[in-house]
């Protein structure tokens, strides 16, 4: 597998960016379903009585089967492909974000959420395995980052179409109407996703773009035992483990951490001005979030077109990453609510470019027929980096009432885990599958 980047002819043909837009429009639907219930937090907890740790006690529950999922849906999807296993998830978990409408106790609500994480555990690994499908290597890091910013776009709908439809309807119609959403973005994927070689929108020209990498398709696909004992597997194992837990802890605490140290509301009030409620605040942060998405994929893709090697290129972009999220470690203290999501999100932009990079450096090393196993395994140890970041935060909320210790970690968590994978794959030697 050569990281020496030739320069092919431009492909006449852009199908395969048709396809992102509706890998973006699957991870958005994703994201809004698994954030309703961190939007609606202090809603929720008011009707129904919950307590910090009782709280974390749910989010645990949807990481624990978070975990389980990847471990299983990676391999699942590397044999039954990438449009049936996809269209099979969202459809289990649409109809799992409309089980909560109906759950009344700590105990339902830890049902819906084991569900909702099963079926959502197929996402990520899904689509970036269709980024390796469809792309080439210089574009998979922009492809993954389109796709990566459908996150941050569910973030910031998910607050103005949830609260909107709670205020009007109560919170159980918020996640009926999030959760039929995805029966349309069902029907979407279902009409316009096939593989390059079937689609009949699909050039020669642009065929021959996709391929030039020339990634040999064929054989196995990755087994566990082979891939822990590999160190390209380790390398995402780390990444995710230790960033992941950032991003889960705003996914699930945002609405609450700018509640408690920033005195904002839920609903807006008429003399109140605009960063003194908790949507346009997330919908600020997540924006920037979008803009780190595309922006660090764009960056090593651009610099892999200038000449830069692989290594280079996703390690440059890595590094800078890692120094924005940096600041974050103060966020509990500042008085500035503009302060506040500027710094957050500086940090989730710092995320997101950190996470569409680790993830392209997945095809980087393995072919396509292994991107899912390994997208799955690494996704399993951030969901167990995000049970453990929810107990933290609970029982640290809980005892303290305090994020600071919290935050403290999200800041530097980054720099850690860019250590930790430059240690692994200094030079990103491609691993070696059985056969070869």
């Amino acid at each position: 597998m050569s990281h020496k980047m030739a320069t092919p002819a431009k492909p006449a043909g852009n199908y395969r960016w048709g396809i992102c837009a509706m890998l973006f429009c699957v991870i958005t639907i994703n994201y809004i379903d698994r954030q309703v219930i961190g939007v609606l937090k202090p809603v929720i907890e008011d009707d129904l009585g919950w307590s910090e740790v009782d709280y974390a006690n749910i989010v645990t529950a949807f990481q624990a089967s978070y975990a389980v999922g990847l471990l299983l849906v990676g391999r699942w999807l590397d044999k039954v492909g990438t449009r049936k296993g996809l269209a099979i998830a969202l459809a289990l978990w649409s109809l799992a974000a409309c089980f909560h409408a109906a759950a009344r106790s700590v105990l339902a609500f830890v049902l819906a959420r084991l569900m909702l994480g099963l079926a959502e555990a197929a996402a990520y690994p899904g689509a970036v395995k269709s980024v390796a499908e469809w792309f080439p290597r210089r574009e998979r890091a922009l492809g993954v980052g389109i796709l990566n910013a459908g996150a941050n776009v569910g973030v910031v709908l998910t607050p103005i179409i949830a609260i909107g439809i709670a205020g009007a309807y109560g919170w159980q119609a918020a996640f009926l109407a999030t959760g039929a959403v995805g029966f349309v973005v069902l029907w979407g994927w279902l009409r316009f996703f096939r593989s390059p070689a079937e689609h009949p929108s699909v050039t020669d020209e642009e065929r021959a773009w996709i391929t030039q990498d020339g990634e040999d398709v064929a054989g196995k696909p990755l087994g566990w035992q082979q891939a822990l004992g590999q160190r390209q597997t380790w390398y995402f194992v780390a990444g995710k483990f230790f960033t992941d837990p950032v991003w889960y802890l705003f996914l699930f605490w945002l609405p609450d951490f700018f509640k408690t140290t920033q005195g904002m509301d839920l609903f807006p009030k008429a003399e109140s001005g605009i960063l003194s409620t908790i949507g346009p605040a997330l919908i600020g942060v997540y924006l920037l979030a979008d803009i780190g998405a595309i922006a660090g994929g764009w960056l090593s893709s651009h610099l892999i077109g200038r000449g830069w090697t692989v290594n280079r290129a996703r390690k440059a972009t890595l590094f800078g990453a890692a120094l924005l999220a940096v600041p974050m470690v103060g966020v509990a203290d500042v008085a500035s609510p503009l302060t506040a999501v500027l710094l957050i999100g500086l940090g989730t932009a710092a995320h997101q470019a950190f996470s569409s990079n680790i993830f392209a450096m997945i095809s980087d090393l393995y072919p396509r027929r292994a991107v899912a196993t390994v997208a799955g395994i690494g996704g399993a140890a951030g969901a167990v980096g995000g049970m453990l970041i929810a107990q933290a935060t609970g029982w640290t909320l809980e005892l303290t009432g305090s994020y600071t210790p919290i935050v403290i970690y999200a800041g530097l968590a980054y720099l850690i885990a860019f250590a930790v994978i430059q240690a692994l794959v200094p030079r990103m030697e491609p691993a070696r599958m059985v056969g070869e």
